[in-house]
């Protein structure tokens, strides 16, 4: 009998909410919460892996959950794009996941709450999993609050006056973004009678065009937030950089990609057409632009990668906004290797950070020399981000420019030109920081901390810096402690930065996988009929009793 992998897709939510249960009874014993913190997304991996190897060239394929049948019931619904977005998801959370263990091991956990940090991150990833397994808007909706209200604890987490303030408007913003989404689904099951997204790709069209135009508009202005495209991305610098650098690891890699796939599914799924094309490249153009140009003014390593962060959402909304099955295939690849590079970067970031006590790039200087592997696992990622050929930002990008050709409109021509010269601009910014943080002299940094060359004494864990005026936040001024960069930290991070490779490595592949996932995605009809008449697809919904 044939095994449809496809059933287990409610595990890659139960796991991790079965394990940040288990996390909570251990409450006092943080080496067993850590076992079963990596245990848990370790197990999640392998589900998701054999889901992926389902669906690498099958249609949509349906879990009904509960006995109930579509649109009544709740669906999770797997096909190429979601089950790659679960798997890469889990292993840069799996990454970050290590890299937190390892850091909170060599601090001797002295920054706790190191028993909240395990269940709030396994519930952060539950939620991350079933958005992207949601069948209908409302239990997208709930995936959406459960990680943000993880993303709440994790943000604050060390209650330092500056996590606080700047907590305080990322969860304004969030609940402003959540209830517009709640809003809007309340409305679209008052003109539709159904929130179930494959009824609803028949049933909003049958509304009036001024009706179907506000929805639309809607549902992108609260996805919108969420993936941080300008103007409504300025919360994002200041909120990511403040939090310690595991936690804005998986938030640069994550958070944004979510909304991300939910306005991939809004353009192709509820509203396909090329009605708001226009309005998407603008947004598009103006998000890499004003990106870019905010890393290229910044001095602090994390502020300029939020800033890059925010650039590269551009490139996403460039290829939805094309929609053509060139431009989404490119979108899909670009979103995965989005999600590894940025957080490798963010994960060196934090590594900087403890080896030379700060990430302003005007306290640091000659990490070449003290930190060789340190400056090779920024070289590649940040080579990456940039879109040097033969890596994985290149290749989606190129397919991304052929798209925007192929589309033959002046306004995709100006959309081609700018991304080329945001490419070229993302280079300059990362390149800068390689020049001035690994290649420089100390004694040419503008403000040199002599300790900073100092080796770390066997046995120690830090050493305190030789002064300095530190801001409220201790972010800009980089007169830190200067703390040994365990083998576990270094290990998560190298393993991403090869993942990264891999992704140029094994092009081939994943452009068959994206491809499979595109031509799915143009014809939304696959996905309607996997939901509401499950003998036409690939694979026979399956029941889930509850």
């Amino acid at each position: 009998m044939t095994v449809h992998f496809a059933q287990l897709a409610p595990l890659a939510v139960i796991v991790p909410f079965l394990g940040a249960a288990l996390s909570l009874v251990l409450l006092r014993r943080h080496g067993l919460q850590r076992v079963v913190a990596i245990g848990s997304l370790v197990v999640s991996l392998v589900v998701e892996a054999l889901i992926l190897v389902s669906t690498w060239d099958q249609g949509p394929q349906v879990v009904h959950l509960g006995n109930w049948e579509a649109p009544w019931g709740i669906v999770m619904v797997v096909d190429q794009l979601s089950s790659l977005m679960l798997v890469v998801s889990t292993v840069v959370s799996l990454a970050v996941l290590v890299y937190a263990t390892g850091q909170g091991v060599a601090d001797g956990d002295e920054e706790g709450p190191i028993s909240i940090f395990h269940p709030s991150f396994l519930i952060l990833v539950a939620g991350v999993s079933n958005a992207f397994l949601a069948g209908d808007l409302f239990n997208l909706y709930v995936g959406f609050e459960i990680l943000l209200t993880a993303s709440y604890v994790l943000m604050t987490m060390g209650g330092t006056a500056q996590r606080i303030r700047t907590g305080v408007t990322y969860v304004v913003v969030s609940v402003i973004s959540s209830v517009l989404f709640l809003i809007t689904i309340a409305m679209i099951y008052a003109a539709t009678g159904t929130i179930n997204m494959a009824d609803l790709h028949g049933k909003l069209g049958d509304l009036p065009v001024g009706t179907q135009m506000q929805l639309h508009l809607m549902l992108l202005i609260a996805f919108g937030i969420k993936a941080a495209v300008f103007p409504l991305s300025f919360w994002l610098p200041d909120s990511y950089p403040t939090a310690s650098a595991p936690v804005t690891a998986v938030f640069a890699g994550l958070l944004t990609k979510v909304g991300v796939y939910s306005i991939i599914r809004t353009e192709t799924l509820l509203f396909p057409g090329d009605r708001l094309d226009g309005l998407l490249m603008w947004v598009a153009l103006l998000t890499m632009v004003v990106g870019i140009l905010g890393a290229l003014a910044q001095i602090d390593i994390k502020r300029m990668l939020s800033f890059t962060l925010i650039s590269h959402i551009g490139y996403m909304v460039f290829g939805v906004a094309i929609g053509s099955e060139t431009a989404l295939s490119a979108t899909v690849y670009y979103v995965a290797h989005h999600i590894v590079i940025q957080t490798s970067l963010f994960l060196v970031a934090g590594l900087i950070e403890r080896r030379g006590g700060s990430t302003n790039v005007d306290r640091l200087a000659g990490l070449a020399r003290i930190a060789p592997v340190l400056a090779l696992l920024y070289f590649l990622p940040a080579l990456n981000l940039g879109g040097i050929p033969p890596f994985s930002g290149f290749l989606g990008k190129t397919g991304l420019l052929q798209a925007g050709v192929d589309r033959g409109e002046w306004l995709a021509y100006v959309l081609v030109g700018a991304s080329v010269l945001v490419s070229l601009l993302t280079l300059l910014a990362m390149i800068r920081v390689w020049n001035r943080v690994f290649l420089r002299a100390p004694e040419d940094a503008e403000y040199p901390d002599p300790i900073l060359m100092a080796p770390v004494p066997a046995g120690s864990r830090f050493l305190r810096s030789s002064g300095g005026v530190d801001d409220q936040a201790g972010r800009f001024s980089g007169k830190g402690d200067i703390r040994l960069m365990s083998p576990s930290m270094l290990g998560a991070t190298a393993s991403l930065v090869v993942v990264g490779v891999a992704l140029t490595v094994f092009a081939g592949p994943l452009f068959q996988l994206a491809d499979n996932a595109a031509e799915n995605l143009v014809r939304p009809e696959r996905y309607v009929e996997a939901v509401l008449d499950p003998s036409s697809a690939n694979l026979p919904a399956v029941e889930v009793a509850p």
